[in-house]
């Protein structure tokens, strides 16, 4: 009869204490791998959760900005491009340019492929005496947009006034009691009331817009225009710079001013969103690595106190096989098995314990760990990744478990091998 039969008959003779072992090695083991797959599903989920996350915040911020964006665009245009020679304490105190430049400016701009300012608007303005009302009136004379030809076509900030009409500030339109749709005259020419501006509170209620060509000729400015309108389109940081040079660039005998509170306006908006998606982003990261750390201590308290209670368990169950088989070890021994062989069959047996209850263990944990996050984070749990394999992991279940039940049952092998054949013999 051969070591390996004996061994056999042995575990089928003493299944108890055999499955008690297995048991032993299949809890340490399982509850191991249960914390390592645990926090592996945690990482790979946490990964997913913020993707989805920075998904959904990037959508959330592209609304974001496209609501503040339409939000700020009604503040108006916050870039006004002047004739070179205009003296600003004069523009500053009359609220328009008393220099002028020609009107094809604003198709250069749009022909340039400037990319810091959009939505041009050439403007001419200018305080007169209205004859037939004898009052004064800012008359600004405007057109269509004229918008970046190399970007995407977008929504005009404001629309034009058409040819033949006329639209006022509140103040005009109620102090002489026109309405829209009435036929008024101005400086000898007839227009139809086109719109009436609801109050403003600033200079716009004694403001009458007409079309561009129609206010050169009552101005006797053909071709000329004293400002072009403009949106800034870059909000982050100090952009005034850039628009200046690549305007200059374009447009040499020009100057740029940019009208600050709307423009801080229009970037703190934009800045606020941004900085709210990232804000929630980081929350969420923080609240998942504070859950993978919590599960980490837990983790680091509960697996060592298993392991230790589950090898002395392991060890006395040694203890227990040898002593129940002092009187076989004796007999093996006087009928000449070497105390070699006698170690390989006890530590063999240690060995198919620790393989069984590592195999079991790495099921148990690994089957606990998806159960437990599907009850706490949902249903569909992922554990393999590009830098992790259950394979490894069983591997890993399988050599600890066993080394755990080899390191346990050794001491208890070293007494069985040390037994002095003739004292047990006596003893029985």
């Amino acid at each position: 009869m051969t070591i390996w039969s004996l061994l056999l008959r042995e575990i089928l003779h003493r299944k108890l204490n055999f499955v008690l072992g297995v048991l032993s090695v299949m809890v340490a083991s399982g509850s191991l791998i249960g914390a390592v797959t645990l926090l592996r599903i945690h990482d790979i989920q946490t990964v997913r959760i913020l993707d989805v996350k920075k998904d959904e915040l990037n959508k959330i911020t592209a609304q974001g900005e496209d609501d503040a964006r339409k939000a700020t665009l009604k503040l108006g245009f916050n870039v006004r491009i002047l004739p070179k020679d205009q003296n600003l304490t004069e523009w500053y105190s009359k609220g328009y340019a008393s220099k002028y430049m020609p009107e094809d400016y604003v198709d250069k701009l749009a022909n340039s492929g400037i990319v810091t300012v959009r939505h041009f608007l050439p403007s001419l303005q200018q305080m007169i005496e209205w004859p037939e009302r004898k009052r004064k009136i800012i008359l600004v004379g405007t057109r269509g947009e004229v918008p970046n030809l190399h970007k995407s076509l977008v929504k005009p900030l404001v629309q034009p006034v058409p040819p033949g009409t006329i639209t006022l500030g509140h103040e005009l339109h109620r102090s002489m009691d026109i309405k829209v749709g009435d036929d008024i005259e101005l400086m000898g020419r007839s227009f139809k009331v086109n719109t009436c501006y609801k109050e403003r509170g600033d200079k716009n209620d004694i403001t009458a817009w007409i079309w561009l060509a129609e206010a050169q000729e009552l101005l006797d400015k053909p071709g000329k225009i004293n400002a072009i309108l403009a949106l800034e389109c870059h909000c982050a940081g100090d952009a005034l710079p850039m628009i200046r040079k690549e305007i200059a660039a374009v447009l040499p005998d020009t100057q740029v001013k940019e009208l600050g509170s709307s423009v801080v306006a229009r970037r703190e908006a934009r800045e606020a969103a941004k900085k709210q998606a990232r804000l929630a982003v980081e929350n969420e990261k923080t609240a998942r690595l504070t859950l993978r750390q919590n599960r980490e201590r837990f983790a680091s308290v509960l697996i060592p106190v298993v392991v230790t209670a589950c090898a002395v368990w392991v060890a006395v169950l040694g203890f227990t096989n040898v002593r129940t088989r002092r009187d076989e070890i004796g007999i093996l021994r006087t009928l000449g098995v070497s105390a070699k062989n006698i170690m390989v069959m006890f530590m063999s047996r240690h060995v198919l314990l620790g393989v069984l209850g590592g195999a079991l263990g790495f099921g148990a944990g690994v089957l606990s760990a998806v159960y437990f996050s599907a009850a706490r984070e949902g249903a569909d749990v992922q554990i393999i990744g590009a830098d992790f394999s259950l394979a490894g992991l069983l591997l890993a279940s399988v050599g600890g478990a066993a080394a755990l039940a080899v390191l346990a049952g050794w001491i208890p092998t070293l007494v069985a091998t040390r037994q002095d054949p003739a004292v047990v013999l006596h003893e029985e």
